[in-house]
């Protein structure tokens, strides 16, 4: 089973680009000369869409048995001086090992296929979206995103779901979805932020009506790759 460590950095205003030549220009490689892990996603929150200097990074882990390689060389190994120096970059670190629910499109990682070489691409847009259902019903809110919102945002035009997680065990509170959308449709996003929902889009039958059953909270954010990403 592929991991997913899903790390959000609140990084040091001055220290920026500090940060990312240190996930780019080591941390990248250092994962790239191995089989365990590769890095897969860097984003910044777009501007004016949440807090200051905040990093999102998703680094897919071949299993649990590479995960603790992996934590040891951050520990005490090759890995620690690197970690210690990135420490001194931020003001803190929040991070949660993420597994894909059923029904996502993501499951397994060829680890071999990840790019790391920090080749340039264009920039793009992510809208993260992570919910928490009723009373820890996890297993509803999964259920029903899968049967009525994935097939609708497929039709959509507007998002592409890239995946779709939950948390391993053991590892940050259990009843929690989190997933990644690309955003296809930049005038459609523009038109989401500037106007209301529709009554129809709102009604019986609709997912906006019926995820209520399940949950009513949940937090988007829009998430922007670096040129060097190496999943955009």
């Amino acid at each position: 089973m592929t991991l997913f460590v899903h790390e959000t950095h609140h990084i040091r205003g001055r220290a920026e680009d500090d940060f990312e030549a240190a996930y780019r220009d080591e941390w990248m490689p250092a994962l790239g000369a191995g089989d365990d892990a590769r890095l897969l996603w860097f984003c910044h929150h777009a501007h004016g869409s949440g807090p200051a200097y905040h990093v999102v990074t998703v680094t897919a882990v071949r299993d649990g048995a590479a995960w603790g390689r992996l934590a040891q060389r951050l520990a005490d190994g090759d890995l620690a001086s690197w970690a210690a120096r990135v420490d001194t970059l931020r003001h803190a670190l929040t991070a949660k090992v993420l597994v894909p629910v059923p029904w996502s499109a993501l499951q397994e990682v060829d680890l071999a296929a990840v790019p790391t070489s920090g080749e340039e691409h264009a920039l793009t847009v992510y809208m993260e979206d992570t919910g928490w259902p009723h009373d820890n019903r996890l297993d509803d809110y999964v259920t029903l995103a899968g049967e009525k919102y994935a097939p609708g945002l497929a039709r959509s035009g507007f998002l592409r779901m890239e995946a779709a997680f939950r948390p391993a065990f053991g590892t940050h509170r259990r009843a929690e979805l989190v997933l990644m959308q690309k955003v296809l449709d930049h005038d459609r996003l523009a038109g989401l932020l500037t106007t209301e929902i529709p009554a129809e889009r709102r009604a019986p039958g609709t997912w906006m009506h019926d995820a209520l059953d399940v949950r009513d909270r949940w937090e988007s954010r829009l998430l922007r790759t670096t040129s060097w990403s190496p999943w955009w």
